[in-house]
Order: C-alpha cells, then structure tokens, then sequence
C-alpha cells in the first residue's frame, strides 16, 4: 500500500517553569499514523490535545523529540522545508493572520509563481493563478490588485486554499480551517476539500475539533487525548460505533440546544490540562467513567479491535467490559 506520509512514533517534550521547577510535558506522545494518496485523514480531538504540534512537526515547524516522519517514502530533512522538497502545502485557522494587511493578495501568488519557476511569463503566471482561483469558485479579475481587508473571511479562506494549490501539491495539511469561518461557509470548505481528493488526487490532513465535518469529509479519523492517539479507524468505525471512553464524550459533548445542560464545573482548563498531561497511566483515567485501577498507573497498550487502533485497558485480552456497540 503507498503511503504518502508516514508518521511512526513521534514523540515531542516541552520544558515549561524555571530550572530548578521545571516541568516536562510531552505534547505528542509516540503519534503513528499514514497517508495514503487521495485520502483525507482527520486529526480530532479537544483543545491542547495535541494536534497542532503534531501537524508543526510534519510541517518541519518545530523538529521532533524523536520518531520518523516518512514523505513518499523518504525521510524529512532538517535542513529543507517539505513543502518545497516534498509537494506539502498548509492551510491555518485564521486566514487574516496568512496574509499582510498592507500586502495585495495577489501579490503573494506571483511570489510563489516566481519562487517555483512555474510560468514563463506574466500571462501565464496569470493563467495559472486564475486556474487555481476557479477551483475554489474565485476569478483572478475578482482580487487583483485587492487588500486582505476587502475579502469576507469565507473568501480569504478560500483564497488561501487556491494558493497552497498553485505549486500542486500532494498533500494539504488544513488546521482549523473552517473554525474562523461562518456555520454557512463550513459546507462549502468542506465540500472543496472532497472535491481536491477526488477530482485532482489531493491527501489532506484535516485537523478539527468538529466531528460533524470530520464525518462529511473524513476517510480515517484519530483522536487524540493529551498527546496520544486513543482511537484510529474509518469516520464510520470510530464516530458512528466509538470503543474508546473520551471518543465517546467526545462524541456526546457535540452542542444541543438544551439549557437545561450547562457547564458546572470550577477546575481551571489550563490546570486540568497540564494535569493530564503530566498523570501517569491513561491520561484520560481522572474523567473516564469506567476508569479501573490499572488506568492509574500503566499506561494502555494500542490493542486491534475489530479493525479500529483503541488505546485502553477496557479491551485487554480481547475482550471489554461492556458492550462497545
């Protein structure tokens, strides 16, 4: 099977505090997973969960504890970005922080025309721009000459996207893309990005914390808890029939419209987080409601349940203590 990223046990530490209190976090923990050509692979989880470190690794933002990072099979350079060597391009959250408020968009594509060699002339820089720009349902006479401010969020997202298309890359890592972006837009990132995978061959590396887009637009989905991935498989698999306990909260915290079920709880996030962090055993045992003893101080075996990777003690011998389904 061709993988067009692979990533095997990578593992990323910070040091936070002063030296003589200083604490040792470790962001990703061991992350594996693939890529296959023509796939979007869904990167899920909370906020601090650590799917944003893990996509800087990749992206060869931040270099990793250890671990491998294989694109097409080779391993990635330190001195090199892979977006140059490898065909990676990258999309963030906020498309207004992507672009200089005094700089024309367009700008920024003859840029990347020019850096790349990808056109003999103005005409056919043009060209090629306007090509990407359709593919995202924008025109080049639409934002010539135009500033960052003159474009609604939804469009500057879009248009961020026909420029990581503009050297034609293999792979599209989008982090939060469509949470800055308005509930109407959502469908139509989404559905471009279905579009890219089967129209053009594009693997995109979805990170989110939206499991509904996640299930439109995903293939395979990991989620991650504090650094681990808990649980990997198909959307189907892993969001429609959950084995994991945090995938299932994950899943139920999805908003209702409900007053009646509010937030009660006093514990700061940032004191929780870096106290699951730090929690040996199953990071996710001090919220888990079928937390057992072992939970607390052996850390859970990836185990092969019914086809979908489960990070818990609950599935230790082939077998659960309840009925997963």
């Amino acid at each position: 099977m061709d993988k067009l990223l692979e990533v095997t046990d990578l593992t990323k530490r910070y040091a936070q505090g002063s030296v003589l209190a200083r604490i040792v976090l470790t962001a990703a923990d061991h992350v594996t997973f693939y890529i296959k050509p023509a796939e979007i692979f869904t990167l899920a989880g909370e906020s601090g969960c650590g799917k944003t470190t893990t996509a800087k690794v990749v992206l060869g933002f931040e270099e990793a504890t250890s671990g491998t990072i294989l694109h097409n099979g080779k391993p990635q350079g330190r001195k090199e970005k892979v977006w140059v060597t490898e065909g990676v391009q990258a999309i963030f959250q906020d498309p207004f922080s992507t672009f200089n408020p005094l700089r024309t968009v367009d700008s920024y594509f003859h840029e990347t025309v020019q850096n790349y060699r990808l056109a003999g002339s103005k005409k056919e820089a043009i060209e090629r721009i306007d090509q990407k720009l359709r593919l995202v349902g924008l025109s080049y006479a639409e934002f010539a000459g135009k500033y960052p401010n003159e474009f609604s969020g939804g469009q500057l997202q879009r248009i961020s996207i026909a420029r990581a298309l503009v050297t034609d890359p293999k792979l599209i890592i989008a982090d939060e893309p469509v949470s800055m972006v308005d509930a109407s837009l959502r469908m139509s990132i989404v559905n471009l990005f279905k579009k890219l995978r089967d129209d053009l061959g594009v693997s995109i590396l979805y990170i989110t914390h939206d499991l509904a887009t996640a299930y439109y637009v995903g293939d395979r989905i990991a989620i991650m808890f504090r650094g681990n991935i808990v649980e990997m498989g198909t959307v189907e698999q892993v969001l429609m029939n959950p084995r994991h306990p945090y995938s299932k909260l994950l899943r139920d915290s999805i908003p209702q419209a409900d007053p009646t079920r509010r937030w009660t709880t006093t514990v700061s996030l940032a004191e929780l987080e870096q106290e699951e962090y730090l929690r040996r055993g199953c990071r996710f045992a001090g919220r888990c409601p079928d937390a057992m003893e072992i939970c607390r101080g052996v850390v859970p075996a990836d185990l092969d349940v019914d086809g979908v990777l489960v990070k818990c003690h609950l599935y230790a011998d082939g077998h659960s203590v309840h009925d997963p389904s």
